[in-house]
């Protein structure tokens, strides 16, 4: 009779453990985030204010952008190392042409322009079958240099009213960045969720032959979110031209990386089929909690550097533990 009751308990015992890892597992991002608010709280004073939050905001409002392209990219099970280099071209690009043209002919060439380099990784991607990673490698190299050649190196300094008022202003005391951030969150967010564009790209990435094999056009799904990327990135380089004013070749160097590690955190699957805007948008947040808060603390770059690649890891990991499980 006691042993029966032991096993009774026991089994209890691990079913109820179960479902608190299955919890944890389906829910890490936000678990992850919470704890960081909490800790934020006790390690600085300062972080829980409302200047270093909108700040901080208005910082992660380029990342948060380019992030949610390069997640429609990753969905597929594709890559896309050029969005830095397309940020500092549409930083670039939108200062240059403020110069000589109107602010809406200037926004919108801006934007073309990196649409069609967006389109140009797409197409070779979809229609040539070249390797993402190395096609937007070619890409990150490319837009950096026409970056380059159009401000002849130097920062090009903007002094348009509406592009600072952007960068600087707010409604309800939220930034304008904010406000612009939300709006195209909620736009990937109901593609992914409610459209046939959003469940045929998680499709492709999660069976690209099955869903070829049902008579569905791979090539322009694929075509398609490199270019939407491309129009993200766009949108994030004259986010940074109103935020600082300049329009800088060598602005966010790097930031790639970052948007990748936001996607991964966020829990999405690098080998395509997994992820939601949600959790990234949420990834994004973590980074940039992570970094504030070294930040306040006085913490120099490089030990963040190294706290940041611990995260990452330990995030691929509960992703790998996850996929275990739901298989």
């Amino acid at each position: 009779m006691n042993t029966q009751l032991e096993h009774k308990v026991e089994g209890t015992g691990n079913k109820l453990s179960t479902t608190v890892m299955d919890f944890i597992l389906k829910y890490n991002t936000l678990i992850i985030f919470a704890i960081l608010l909490i800790i934020s709280s006790f390690l600085s004073s300062s972080f829980f204010t409302e200047t270093n939050i909108f700040n901080l905001l208005r910082q992660l409002s380029g990342l948060a952008i380019i992030s949610l392209g390069m997640l429609l990219v990753i969905l597929t099970g594709g890559i896309d190392l050029s969005v830095g280099s397309t940020l500092a071209l549409g930083c670039v690009l939108s200062a240059y042409l403020l110069q000589t043209m109107s602010l809406p002919l200037a926004l919108i060439c801006t934007v073309i322009s990196c649409i069609l380099l967006g389109a140009g990784s797409g197409y070779l991607v979809a229609r040539r079958n070249i390797a993402p990673f190395v096609v937007t490698l070619a890409l990150m190299t490319i837009a950096r240099g026409i970056a380059f050649m159009v401000s002849k190196g130097t920062p090009i300094v903007t002094e348009n009213a509406f592009i600072l008022s952007l960068g600087a202003g707010s409604f309800l005391r939220i930034p304008y960045l904010v406000w612009l951030t939300l709006f195209i969150f909620l736009i990937i967010a109901f593609v992914l969720k409610y459209t046939t564009f959003g469940r045929m790209i998680k499709a492709v990435g999660s069976n690209e032959d099955a869903v070829r094999l049902s008579g569905i056009n791979v090539s322009r799904y694929k075509f398609m979110v490199y270019t939407i990327s491309g129009g993200l990135g766009a949108i994030a380089g004259i986010i940074s031209t109103s935020r600082t004013g300049v329009g800088s070749p060598v602005v966010g160097t790097a930031i790639e990386l970052d948007a990748i590690a936001a996607v991964v955190i966020g829990g999405a699957s690098l080998s395509g089929g997994r992820g939601t805007a949600l959790n990234t948008l949420v990834g994004v947040l973590i980074l940039g909690m992570i970094g504030n808060i070294m930040n306040l603390m006085n913490v120099p770059a490089y030990p963040q550097q190294v706290i940041k690649g611990i995260i990452i890891i330990l995030a691929v990991l509960l992703q790998g533990i996850q996929s275990k499980r739901s298989n």
